[in-house]
């Protein structure tokens, strides 16, 4: 193998290949027909696509064997893959297809509803259920593979940081960019052809190419694909597919963890899961239910930071700060000193140890946004990658998550806005200022958390007005809704009068102004007391 393969040079090992390969539902396609499939595709794409423009096309699929053969195909043609996130709607929908330059969109029959009515400016639709996609292939029929001329840096594939609010940024994912963790996880873990990856994360998203799919690849692995993710359906796919390795983002650990325990949930095949934003504590509980080995991580679509959990992690903790990140203030471009705790926990200076996370060695994996030099320009500075994400660290060197600079949340594995949130929340008449970040969920990821100025004193918070207000907004999701309300009298500010919205972040719920508590399924909001507030801490790996 090469010292720097592209994908095309992983995939082509497997061209031969008829002893395993895709399971999907009740079908099966042997790697060899696969790959070959992917070979047919790659000279269609080089007919469909005109030279002269970016040869970018969409997909808009669930996980389908048709995502992997066009992304095999794009690696072959040297052409490039728009995953379309099939959670967007209408314009926004239109919005993605435009800036990622697509001179066609694939789709499916059970998503090409969402692009009807559209205008997408000439852009050419694709229903690969339809018969309208064996004609066009026809004509390619056993074409023959011609070697790829893509470099390891050159682009692949456009992965969208975001599909629920705001205006997402496309990520430029470079064949090294998926070739270098495949083969690492793949050597790491000791897969092989004997082994089966388990895909039901959506592969839109950068978690089921960088730690699935590439991995599958290098490892020459089988592959079975699960069109949407089900917790219910997710052991009786171990046991049907034989499944070794599966990935993860988000809650999936703790959804399927909710289903009805039995005593021979252990007897399954499942030998390693690995993803991120999963808590040490369900992490523990699934891998001694499922007799699994359990790996957790902390990054995103950009890569330009990284961060492994550490089993002596103490409360809350991501795991230790790598060598090459440095926690800065995003003013002045110094280190931040360490986090002081109370007795109770609770961060004493959370306006002077908290920064944002930096690569001081440079971009990391980070390949740019596409058509966005500015947010490139933001994230590279000085020789440096400015990753967005807000922390501190304690003494010892281990690294707390503190929130999202740039005004992103995450949310059960999707981000959020809060500036949408925030307007949404001054339409109520009882608040003068309204503040949206957030803190860490004592499972994963974020809950949404305001801190408002009511009009009249603290004491006039109305909770059960505030959560009809809430339960009324037809443009609030269940996600957007805040779990959590800090009512101040004021708010802590720069000299230029701007929110130190990083100090509410870090701060949470250890604070002197009343918090309240929304919990899931309440139809109100109750007064946060110590008893529930240590529920929603964090848990450490030992808890």
């Amino acid at each position: 193998m090469k010292a720097n393969p592209t994908v095309a040079d992983l995939l082509e090992p497997l061209c031969d290949a008829d002893t395993h390969g895709i399971r999907f539902e009740d079908s099966y396609i042997p790697w060899a027909e696969h790959v070959h499939g992917m070979y047919d595709r790659a000279a269609l794409l080089n007919a469909l696509l005109d030279p002269g423009r970016p040869r970018n096309f969409g997909v808009l699929f669930d996980n389908i064997p048709e995502f992997s053969s066009l992304l095999g195909a794009a690696a072959f043609s040297g052409t490039v893959l728009v995953g379309l996130n099939t959670t967007r709607r209408g314009d926004a929908l239109a919005r993605d297809i435009a800036l990622s330059d697509c001179q066609v969109v694939f789709t499916e029959a059970s998503q090409a509803h969402l692009l009807e009515g559209l205008d997408l400016h000439g852009v050419r639709v694709i229903d690969v259920d339809s018969p309208e996609w064996p004609e066009l292939l026809a004509p390619f029929a056993d074409s023959p593979v011609v070697p790829s001329k893509a470099r390891p840096d050159d682009l692949l594939m456009l992965i969208f940081t975001s599909g629920t609010s705001g205006d997402p940024k496309a990520v430029r994912c470079t064949h090294a960019k998926f070739t270098v963790p495949g083969i690492m996880l793949a050597e790491r873990f000791g897969l092989s052809t004997d082994d089966v990856v388990y895909m039901a994360m959506p592969m839109f998203h950068s978690n089921a190419m960088m730690a699935a799919w590439s991995v599958a690849v290098h490892g020459q692995c089988g592959i079975a694909l699960r069109r949407k993710f089900s917790a219910s359906g997710f052991l009786p796919d171990v046991r049907r597919y034989g499944v070794t390795y599966a990935n993860y983002v988000g809650k999936p650990l703790s959804y399927i963890l909710a289903t009805p325990e039995r005593p021979d949930d252990a007897d399954n095949t499942l030998k390693i899961m690995y993803g991120n934003e999963g808590s040490a504590p369900v992490a523990r509980e699934f891998a001694h239910r499922f007799g699994t080995l359990v790996l957790d991580g902390f990054g995103s679509t950009e890569g330009g930071i990284a961060i492994s959990a550490h089993p002596d992690a103490p409360l809350g903790a991501l795991g230790l700060l790598p060598d090459n990140v440095e926690i800065l203030d995003s003013e002045t471009g110094m280190p931040c000193p360490p986090a002081e705790f109370d007795e109770s926990g609770r961060i004493l200076n959370a306006d002077k140890a908290t920064g944002e996370m930096v690569n001081m060695s440079g971009a990391g994996a980070f390949a740019g946004y596409y058509k966005n030099p500015e947010a490139d320009a933001e994230r590279l500075r000085d020789g440096k990658y400015w990753s967005g994400d807000l922390g501190y660290r304690d003494a010892d060197g281990f690294v707390y998550f503190a929130g999202r600079s740039s005004g992103w949340l995450r949310v059960d594995g999707e981000n959020l806005g809060t500036a949408p949130i925030e307007r949404i929340l001054l339409r109520y008449p009882g608040f003068t200022q309204v503040s949206v970040y957030g803190v860490p969920d004592s499972e994963v990821g974020d809950r949404v958390m305001a801190a408002v100025i009511p009009t009249g004193d603290v004491a006039s918070f109305d909770p059960v007005a505030f959560a009809r207000f809430l339960d009324g907004q037809p443009d609030l999701g269940p996600k957007q809704r805040p779990t959590l309300v800090r009512v101040c009298s004021q708010f802590p500010r720069t000299a230029t009068f701007k929110v130190v919205t990083r100090t509410l972040s870090a701060e949470r719920w250890h604070c002197a102004d009343p918090v309240w508590l929304r919990g899931h399924g309440q139809d109100e909001f109750t007064l946060l007391t110590p008893e529930l507030a240590r529920m929603l801490e964090p848990r450490s790996p030992g808890a």
